[in-house]
């Protein structure tokens, strides 16, 4: 038998500004699994995690509320913490990157850097807030727009136009945090000298650290040739002071990943047999694994491993990336009640109903995995309650009525015990390979052979016949190893209906090896139920909750600064401005964030008899932008083009929503082609 692996994994690190909810569980969840699974097969796994707790927008919520910072993140850790637990999400560890391990950490990377000469500095000009003394980051400058005039615009991109451009070109810029006009100021900034590293990334990223899928992505940036990357924030700012440099911090993304070191860190010092050198030295044997979301791989796969590189640390061995959640088949919604945080969920229904259904979705690939609400009830209910759980209910009852609750020796279906015997490497490699949805079909066909075996020999049938007890015994007791063999598959998704099943099994934690083994002459403890249905009436009930989550939200915001929102539907126009618009059905060949813009997507629009080039604004609603390609959607096709920062616009798409994450472009009916004039 082969030695077993150290292995050190993390999840992405949750920004301690908001709540976890179901998107972000999506995360935890997959990476929970996968370490279960590697210490019920014997490994030694560490899971450590910890609440990114850094940057301008913590340290501006902390004075909104009058509290500290510090007080700030307690708060959220404290939240964060009881919603991962109740979650069954079981790390190591769960730290902060506001700690002592961290503060150390990120200095020494930060001076090995520098002294290595991958630290440049320059200086930069940027929008001051002179009443509130600070820099101002674009999201926190608003201003007319300089194309079309449209008012409380953000200092990067214009909602209304889509146009986009630098926030030193907003016309009345205003500080959104203060009101103030901005001045332009000269700061010095440190930058990472990530070209330094293309090489080394060129070969990493293609050394099967990836999914293919993703090193392709990145292979766009390390094509057009990497940028050095702005590390430094200026005081006031919530972080670690760059060593040497009064008044300059650290950015919270530099600190960020280094936080998952310090998190084992602070584990080593609690527990003496893990040595943290052994699992970060450059030529460590463990294995490193980091589970993320696509929204932050370039930090991930781009700048961690070269500072890591450039510091003498290792490498990791995996980033493994996932996709989105969505739910019934669209953006999680507040307005719909789909945008559902944790404890909103955990007060209606079981964590382990979430996390099989997450199981069964998720394969290796970066999709996005849509959580749709009927489905997720009927599949529960059919696999874990109508198949899995199922075995033991119809088996356990003969079991203790004919048998004092005890399980007689002999193999009833010697092929069946084949069977699943002959599965478990196959579920072992797709949960190894973090193919979990595979790894489901393959247990639920195995339920559904075993169910079909039991229905077929029917004991309750022959319990009522005289002289067929022993095979009575014998058919339950095979269906009782039979169910021992799924739970123990099914344990890393579901370990509180595993510790109910081994309670009942009387038999002490199962572990991966004990499928090779059968209980035989062996006394059950009494059957209790080890899993309900789901009643669709509390799934209803959480969407409900979830709208209002968002009133009470909206109940609690600021009111404002008295001024009267303005309607621009309370303009009017003529009739014949409007008949102007030339309304075409458009075809989006091609869709494709734009390098450099926070809220943009580039659109290659088919109208028929030619194509267009269109820049949207709506990148916060379509993250994914590869999943509009071959959709029919709306646009002004005699808008006159305008020129912006990343190239020439040809016409406007046509979307509705309140703005945001809910942004919703219009399609066409069905049979509409595209170059269809809309009349």
């Amino acid at each position: 038998m082969s030695e077993p692996r150290q292995i050190l994994v993390t999840s992405a690190l949750p920004y301690a500004n908001g709540s976890i909810h179901l998107g972000h569980m999506l995360e935890y969840i997959q990476t929970d699994m996968w370490v279960r699974f590697q210490k019920l097969r014997g490994n030694q796994c560490i899971y450590v995690c910890a609440d990114d707790a850094h940057g301008s927008a913590i340290m501006l919520r902390a004075e909104k509320e009058g509290i500290t910072p510090e007080q700030l993140i307690a708060n959220v850790q404290a939240e964060h913490s009881g919603d991962f637990a109740d979650f069954l999400v079981d790390f190591d560890n769960f730290h902060s990157t506001h700690s002592e391990e961290n503060r150390e950490l990120s200095s020494l990377i930060y001076t090995r850097l520098r002294d290595a000469g991958h630290i440049a500095t320059r200086s930069v000009t940027q929008y001051f807030d002179p009443e509130k003394g600070m820099f101002l980051a674009d999201r926190f400058i608003k201003g007319t727009c300089p194309k079309c005039a449209a008012e409380d615009q953000y200092g990067d991109n214009c909602e209304k136009c889509g146009a986009t451009y630098a926030p030193t070109e907003l016309k009345n810029p205003k500080s959104a945090i203060s009101g103030a006009t901005p001045v332009l100021r000269d700061s010095q900034h440190f930058f990472f000298k990530l070209p330094d590293f293309q090489a080394m990334l060129q070969q990493w990223t293609r050394s099967g650290t990836l999914q293919e899928a993703v090193a392709n992505k990145l292979a766009e940036w390390l094509d057009s040739g990497l940028q050095e990357w702005d590390i430094s924030r200026d005081a006031p700012y919530f972080g670690f002071e760059i060593p040497g440099e009064p008044g300059k911090y650290f950015y919270v993304w530099l600190d960020a990943p280094i936080g998952y070191m310090a998190s084992f860190k602070n584990l080593c010092a609690r527990r003496p047999e893990l040595d943290f050198d052994a699992f970060w030295k450059e030529d460590s044997s463990a294995e490193l694994y980091h589970f993320i979301g696509k929204d932050i791989v370039n930090f991930h796969a781009l700048f961690w491993p070269a500072m890591l590189e450039g510091a003498g640390f290792r490498k990791p061995t995996a980033v493994n990336v996932h996709g989105y959640l969505t739910v019934n088949g669209a953006k999680m919604s507040k307005s719909r009640g789909t945008f559902i945080k944790a404890r909103t969920y955990l007060d209606h229904l079981q964590p382990e109903y979430l996390r099989y259904y997450y199981a069964a979705k998720l394969g290796r690939g970066v999709d996005d995995l849509d959580l749709n609400l009927e489905d997720f009830v009927q599949k529960v209910n059919s696999d874990l309650v109508g198949k899995v759980v199922n075995i033991a209910s119809r088996c356990a009852g003969f079991i203790h009525k004919g048998n004092d609750g005890m399980m007689v020796a002999g193999d009833a279906a010697p092929e069946l015990t084949e069977a699943f015997l002959a599965a478990a490497p196959s579920i072992a490699e797709a949960y190894e390979s973090r193919d979990f949805a595979r790894a489901m079909r393959e247990i639920m066909a195995l339920a559904d052979r075993a169910n079909a075996w039991i229905a077929d020999k029917a004991p309750w049938s022959l319990a009522k016949q005289e002289g067929k007890q022993d095979e009575v015994q014998a058919i339950c007791a095979q269906g009782i190893n039979l169910f021992r063999q799924l739970v123990i598959f099914l344990k890393p998704v579901l370990p509180v209906l595993a510790a109910d099943a081994e309670a009942f099994l009387n038999v002490a934690p199962l572990t991966w090896n004990d499928h090779q083994s059968r209980l035989e002459n062996h006394s059950l403890n009494a059957f209790k139920a080890l899993m309900s249905r789901i009643e669709p009436a509390k799934v209803e009930a959480m969407v409900a909750a979830s709208k209002e989550d968002l009133l009470a939200a909206e109940a609690k915001a600021p009111a404002g600064n008295g001024e009267l929102a303005k309607d621009p539907l309370s303009a009017e126009i003529e009739f014949d401005t409007f008949a102007a618009v030339d309304l075409r059905v458009a075809l989006i060949v091609k869709a494709e964030a734009v390098p450099g813009a926070d809220k943009l997507l580039q659109l290659t629009l088919d109208i028929g008899d030619e194509r267009r080039n269109v820049f949207s604004g709506i990148k916060s609603a379509y993250p994914d932008p590869s999943k509009l390609e071959g959709r029919l959607t709306m646009m002004v096709a005699n808008l006159k083009p305008r020129k912006m920062r990343f190239g020439v616009s040809e016409g406007m798409v046509m979307a509705a929503g309140p703005g945001g994450e809910e942004i919703y472009l219009l399609s066409p009916d069905s049979g509409a082609k595209p170059g269809q004039r809309i009349k």
